[in-house]
């Protein structure tokens, strides 16, 4: 029934979910001005937030003025749509249930970033040497349930193929875009298009949902719906507040208002909006070298390099690092952009089992005993892909005992962190800050800025002898665009931010300035005067950040939100019985449903709540046949009390689709949100 609405249109189904007509939607009709509650209590809790924002601000800078409390400006009210929006007054989507008090008014609406006070509700993110590294493990669920979805799949694939073969004898102008034509083959596979034309398109209203404004604490999701069953998408013009559980916003750096979004507007204001050209042409500025000198010292390197595209730093970058003779290690569920660079690099590949550090090591013993095929000559090099943490699968990397192997068989080790720089660790550093192993012992070290930091993007870093080697040798050098400079400066006042600056010491002949050919490398006096911090003196001067962003505190309070959301939803979703992929402290947690059908009567259904909530689904080819999943990310965000409402709609929807297969001891709901912080300090 949930496969193919086509069979049976006129039986109800959980597919009434995605409405055939505007006037069944499910979404929230817009009350007209006349019919929204009195302004009174809007107005009482503007002036109570304008109140104390004025008061906390005034701490920092006594001349500051009080903001009306209406004005855009205001740090807590930013315009009237976000203060009614469609929705009543007293939605905990839009407006705290209570005032804030001065402590607990941050720089951003509480649709952007849910104001939290209770220090009970952080954690660090680090790990316990106490106990041992808990290794990638798959619980399997009951037999019945892969049996189903085989059947699923089976019943799927041979209705599609019957009505393919029907179609291209009774409909063959449907069909002409698959067949040759006039001398022309089909540009695109018959495969191809039957997974999107029979399976994607059944649950294309759960893909590629149109979104407006900041994806924050939440998002807004332009209603839309389908009269031909999602052959195409009609917008009625409404849009819905849902709690996003969708965006990689994890420490909630991309916003509209605040600190960032202050420096990004500046930058704008003294660059213009591109830089309009390669970084080996014209579009190198100052403020690359200014963030791959920050990037360096954040990471305890000597040099960085950025591209425009994080898909594009492993691409292009790989395939510089090794080429014929050479020997290329990968993980088996290493991300598609490492995997395009290692094919294009030439080496000859072989994979290891997922974060299986045994399998590793059986492969490092037969490669280096055996060495080339046919002349079995010894390689020119051997080097070792993974990543830091998986953005599938939500697996940490065991990156003690990687280190271990790699003291042992001297191979290079290059690690993709585009999930963990940020994210994970009590510093923010990633993986290495997370297991506090030195950044030296690693060779390569790349990220992305589209994650952790708000922005777009991505690094690479390591010696500074391979960093200008890659300025040349890479395609991104020569041929891709420069990062726009409002992104770029986004990437520095995040980061900035995270270390904290210190004051600008005095200038001598000895400190070096920036140039347009490489980066700066710190001096290692600079460094041990400011352990830590980065000087003033390596931000651009017109960048002047806000106290809390300059001493890293507020930085350090979203860094260990994240760290208590993701714990307690990871640990409680395990409590309430699903079956769920990944490390506790990962911000990416796979919440496994395995049966096709059920993937997108669960999109529906969560975002058909009363505080809808918005949520990605994953299936082939992105995983296997088998393992289809819900992928849910916290962000620092959220509050406890939102992270409650995601555990009691996924503990619902969840009965009612059957989807608790877990193994491990289960409590209920209510047990679950009480508590809370005894479940993350347990895990």
């Amino acid at each position: 029934m949930f496969l193919f609405p086509e069979q049976d249109k006129k039986l109800p189904s959980l597919m009434a979910l995605n409405p055939p007509s505007p006037s069944l939607s499910i979404f929230r009709e817009r009350k007209p001005f006349s019919q929204l509650p009195s302004m009174m209590k809007a107005v009482s809790y503007l002036s109570a937030v304008q109140q104390a924002d004025f008061h906390t601000r005034t701490h920092d800078n006594p001349h500051t003025a009080p903001t009306p409390a209406l004005s855009r400006s205001s740090s807590a009210a930013t315009s009237f749509e976000d203060i009614v929006l469609d929705e009543d007054d007293d939605n905990s989507l839009v407006n705290l249930n209570t005032p804030p008090m001065s402590e607990q008014v941050s720089t951003t609406p509480h649709t952007e970033f849910g104001h939290c006070a209770n220090e009970a509700y952080r954690c660090i993110s680090k790990h316990d040497y106490t106990k041992p590294f808990l290794e990638h493990t798959i619980e399997e669920p009951p037999f019945y349930i892969h049996f189903a979805t085989y059947i699923s799949f089976i019943i799927l694939y041979t209705l599609g193929y019957l009505r393919d073969w029907f179609g291209k004898y009774f409909s063959k102008s449907h069909f002409a875009h698959l067949e040759s034509h006039d001398g022309y083959a089909p540009l695109d596979s018959k495969f191809d298009s039957f997974l999107r034309r029979r399976l994607k398109r059944r649950m294309d209203d759960c893909y590629a949902q149109p979104i407006t404004g900041v994806p924050g604490r939440t998002i807004h999701i332009l209603d839309r719906y389908s009269p031909d069953y999602n052959h195409t998408q009609i917008y009625t013009g409404g849009k819905t507040r849902a709690l996003n559980l969708s965006s990689y916003n994890y420490l909630a750096f991309s916003q509209g208002y605040g600190g960032w979004a202050d420096a990004v507007a500046e930058s704008i204001r003294q660059y213009g909006v591109s830089s309009c050209g390669t970084r080996l042409g014209s579009g190198s500025n100052d403020l690359h070298v200014f963030a791959e000198a920050l990037i360096a010292r954040f990471l305890g390197t000597e040099d960085a390099l950025v591209c425009s595209m994080g898909f594009a730093t492993n691409s292009t970058f790989i395939p510089t690092l090794a080429g014929k003779g050479s020997l290329i290690i990968s993980d088996e569920l290493n991300h598609t952009s490492m995997r395009v660079g290692i094919r294009q690099s030439g080496a000859e590949i072989r994979l290891f089992e997922h974060n299986n550090m045994s399998s590793l090591e059986s492969v490092l013993r037969e490669v280096i005993s055996q060495g080339q095929p046919k002349t079995h000559r010894a390689w020119k090099k051997i080097v070792v892909i993974v990543e830091g943490l998986y953005s599938m699968e939500g697996t940490l990397l065991n990156l003690p005992k990687i280190v271990e192997l790699k003291q042992k068989y001297k191979f290079y080790l290059y690690i993709d962190e585009a999930h963990s720089i940020g994210s994970l660790g009590s510093r923010g550093r990633g993986v290495t800050d997370y297991f506090n192993v030195p950044p030296g012992s690693i060779d390569v070290l790349m990220g992305t800025f589209s994650k952790g930091f708000g922005a777009a993007g991505g690094y690479i870093t390591g010696p500074k002898s391979l960093i200008d080697a890659l300025r040349l040798r890479s395609h991104s050098g020569p041929y891709a665009e420069a990062i726009m400079p409002s992104v770029i400066t986004q990437v520095v006042v995040s980061m900035a931010s995270i270390m904290g600056v210190a004051p600008a010491p005095q200038l001598t002949e000895s400190m070096p300035f920036p140039c347009l050919d490489g980066s700066i490398v710190a001096p290692k006096k600079g460094l041990e005067e400011f352990p830590g911090m980065v000087p003033a003196s390596m931000l651009p001067t017109w960048m002047i950040l806000r106290p809390s962003l300059a001493d890293g505190s507020e930085a350090r309070m979203r860094m260990r939100r994240l760290a208590f959301n993701c714990r307690y939803l990871h640990a409680g979703l395990k409590k309430l019985g699903f079956v769920v992929y990944g490390h506790a402290s990962s911000p990416i947690i796979p919440l496994l449903i395995f049966n096709p059908g059920k993937l997108p009567v669960f999109v529906r259904m969560m975002r058909a709540r009363p505080i809808p909530i918005a949520v990605v689904v994953v299936t082939y080819p992105a995983t296997s046949f088998l393992t289809g999943r819900v992928r849910l990310c916290p962000s620092a965000s959220h509050t406890k009390k939102d992270i409650d409402v995601v555990l009691r709609a996924c503990d619902e929807v969840g009965g009612i689709l059957d989807m608790r297969y877990g193994s491990c001891e289960r409590w209920g709901i209510d047990e679950v949100c009480e508590r809370a912080v005894e479940l993350v300090h347990s895990v």
